[in-house]
């Protein structure tokens, strides 16, 4: 006969089954859907062109008397990132009225360097600050394994810094790092507007009509250059007959003077 297990036992079995459950929200899907653009800047050395581009934010936000979640995804067309890439997640407890920034896995943006990190940001703060702006943040480690160098590591505490974070460093050579901030409005709700523009409905459809437009004025164009070309193609032709018939009628006016003067 074997002992069954105790009451505390249990307890800390459920508690760590409980834990390892997924959120109920974790595999809810986004239902808000904006356009992003991001603008054509120089060439960097470490991320290389940085062409004009548009990517779409995905958003999804729940609320319940203890908690809300803002999630936001940034979703580039043709590439496929990992789940935890372009993601970033906003909790606020209501109960102990504190927000938390996510995932646990840290903040990683693709494409690198073009301000999305910092746009997120600016958009979690802002959601925060028009409810909870009192509530405390929660701080966390940053994790150093994306950092490839001392480049990567300043552009990572400008962000933060620009956004109203502290980054702390607990060492002198600065391989442990984490970041706070005291109050959900001590953060900054804005970005660089010149790297990263929200384009809405109407911008966007008086883009796409714009760029018809421009394409319907440069098929006018090629087109009138292929009949001119045509055009020149023909006159070419003929002048090359007409060049053709005097050269033949010059050989032949000197082959009749040189026959008359042998004669």
């Amino acid at each position: 006969m074997t002992d069954s297990p105790t009451a505390p036992e249990e307890n800390d079995a459920q508690t760590s089954a409980v834990a390892q459950q997924p959120h109920p929200w974790a595999a809810l899907a986004p239902d808000r859907f904006r356009l992003l653009r991001l603008a054509p800047l120089a060439t960097d050395r470490d991320s290389g062109t940085r062409p004009l581009r548009f990517v779409e934010l995905a958003q999804l936000e729940r609320h319940t008397p203890e908690q809300s979640l803002l999630r936001l995804i940034v979703r580039i067309p043709g590439q496929v990132l990992s789940k935890q890439h372009n993601l970033l997640e906003v909790w606020a407890d209501h109960r102990a009225k504190e927000l938390r920034f996510g995932p646990d896995s840290g903040l990683h943006v693709e494409p690198i360097n073009r301000g999305l990190g910092r746009f997120l940001l600016a958009q979690g703060a802002a959601w925060a600050q028009r409810r909870w702006a009192h509530y405390l943040v929660e701080g966390g480690a940053l994790p150093l394994k994306d950092i490839t160098g001392e480049d990567s590591r300043l552009r990572r505490d400008h962000c933060l810094l620009s956004q109203g974070f502290d980054v702390l460093y607990a060492e002198p050579q600065k391989s442990k790092a984490t970041y706070s901030a005291p109050r959900v409005s001590a953060l900054r709700p804005d970005w660089n507007i010149e790297k990263v523009q929200i384009i809405e409905l109407q911008e966007a459809a008086a883009m796409l009509e714009q760029a018809d437009r421009n394409l319907l004025e440069q098929e006018n164009r090629i087109r009138e250059t292929h009949e001119r070309l045509s055009k020149l193609r023909r006159e070419d032709g003929t002048l090359r007959f007409t060049i053709a018939c005097l050269i033949v009628f010059s050989l032949f006016q000197a082959g009749l003077l040189i026959w008359i003067a042998t004669r």
